[in-house]
C-alpha cells in the first residue's frame, strides 16, 4: 500500500506539488493522471525517496522508503527508463541489483525472459531503444518480486503488440494483491487498464475515484441516431428538451434524451429510425472535463458538442 500525506514540495518559487495527499491500495490498477507540470513525476520521486518534500510524508507498506530493510523486495518502480549505465549489458545490469539484495541470477533470467529481453540479455543496454530500454526497467522493478509497483509512463516506445503486453502484465500483477500505480498520458489506455484513478492539477488532488464512477459523473450521455426523416424528427426531438448535435456522417448526436424516449416519441410519429445507439463519453473526454483550468499551456480550442501474463514480444516489437 501507498499513502501520500500532505506532500507539498517547491522547486525554488514554483510550487510543484500542493499539500498532496491519497492512497493506493492493493488489488487494483491505479492510474495516476495530470496534465504536463502537474507533479506527477515530482510526487512519484516523493514517494520513492528520491526528492525530499518540503511538508508531508509518502509511506510504502506503513514505513517511508528510507526505512525499508530490503526494498527491492518490497517496492520496484520505473521512474526512468534510461536511468542505467549505458556500458552494461541488460545482464549486468540486474545481476549488479540482484547482489545488493541476495537475488540469485535464476530470478535475473526469468525476469529477462519475462520482458522479452533474454535474447539479447549480453548486449549493451546504451544500444537499447527506448521501449527496450523500458522493458529493462519493468524487469528491474520486478526483480525482487515485491507487493508494490510503481510504474512512470510504461509504455513509452513500445508498439501495440508491447502496450498490450505491459496492460496485460499491470492487471495480472494487480490480480495477485500487489499494489500497482502507474501514471500515463495515454487515456485509452489507462481507460482499458485502471481500476481507479487518481487525478491531479498543478500539484493539487482534484479526483481519487473508480475509473466507471469518474467517468458516469463527468462524461455526458448521449445516443447516436441516424434516421432518412431527420427535417422530421429533430424538432420533435427540441421541443421535448433535447439537444440535438448533426454529425458530419449524417447521424445525429443526442443529449437530454434517453435511447427509449427517443424511440417512443420516434414510433408516435412515425418517424422511421435506422440506428439508436446510446453512448458515454470517455475517460479522455473526463479527464479533459476535470484538468480545464490546471493545464499550464493550451490550445485554444473552437466551441463544439463535445489472467495468465503472456510472453512479451521479441525486442523489436519495442523500437
Amino acid at each position: 500500500m501507498i499513502e501520500a500525506h500532505g506532500l507539498t514540495k517547491h522547486y525554488g518559487k514554483t510550487l510543484a506539488v500542493d499539500s498532496l495527499s491519497f492512497e493506493v491500495r492493493p488489488g487494483q490498477v491505479t492510474g495516476f493522471l495530470g496534465p504536463n507540470g502537474s507533479g506527477k513525476s515530482t510526487t512519484m520521486r516523493m514517494i520513492m525517496g528520491l526528492d525530499r518534500p518540503d511538508a508531508g510524508e509518502a509511506r510504502i507498506n506503513g514505513r517511508p522508503y528510507r526505512d525499508l530493510p530490503w526494498p527491492l523486495h518490497e517496492v520496484g518502480a520505473l521512474l526512468e527508463a534510461k536511468a542505467i549505465h549505458p556500458g552494461r549489458s541488460a545482464f549486468n545490469h540486474l545481476w549488479m541489483l540482484a547482489q545488493t539484495h541476495g537475488i540469485g541470477r535464476r530470478r535475473v533470467d526469468e525476469v529477462l525472459e519475462l520482458v522479452g529481453l533474454a535474447e539479447v540479455a549480453g548486449r549493451r543496454a546504451g544500444k537499447f531503444s527506448l521501449g527496450m530500454g523500458q522493458r529493462l526497467g519493468i524487469a528491474a522493478a520486478l526483480l525482487g518480486d515485491p507487493a508494490v509497483l510503481l510504474f512512470d509512463e510504461p509504455v513509452n516506445g513500445l508498439d501495440p503488440e508491447g502496450i498490450l503486453w505491459v496492460r496485460t502484465l499491470l492487471r495480472h500483477l494487480a490480480g495477485e494483491g500487489r499494489t500497482v500505480f502507474v501514471s500515463s498520458h495515454l487515456m485509452s489506455e489507462m481507460a482499458l487498464t485502471a481500476d481507479h484513478v487518481v487525478v491531479i492539477g498543478r500539484g493539487r488532488l482534484i479526483a481519487d475515484r473508480p475509473v466507471a464512477e469518474l467517468v458516469a459523473d463527468r462524461s455526458r450521455q448521449f445516443v447516436r441516431v441516424r434516421t432518412p426523416e431527420p427535417q422530421r424528427l429533430v424538432p420533435l426531438l427540441e421541443s421535448a428538451g433535447g439537444q440535438v448535435d448533426p454529425g458530419t456522417d449524417g447521424a445525429l448526436t443526442v443529449t437530454g434524451l434517453g435511447a427509449e424516449a427517443i424511440g417512443d416519441l420516434a414510433g408516435e410519429h412515425g418517424v422511421r429510425l435506422h440506428e439508436l445507439t446510446p453512448l458515454q463519453a470517455s475517460l479522455e473526454e473526463a479527464f479533459m472535463d476535470l484538468t480545464r483550468d490546471s493545464v499550464e499551456f493550451g490550445a485554444r480550442q473552437e466551441a463544439g458538442p463535445a489472467a495468465t501474463v503472456p510472453s512479451a514480444p521479441g525486442p523489436g516489437a519495442a523500437r
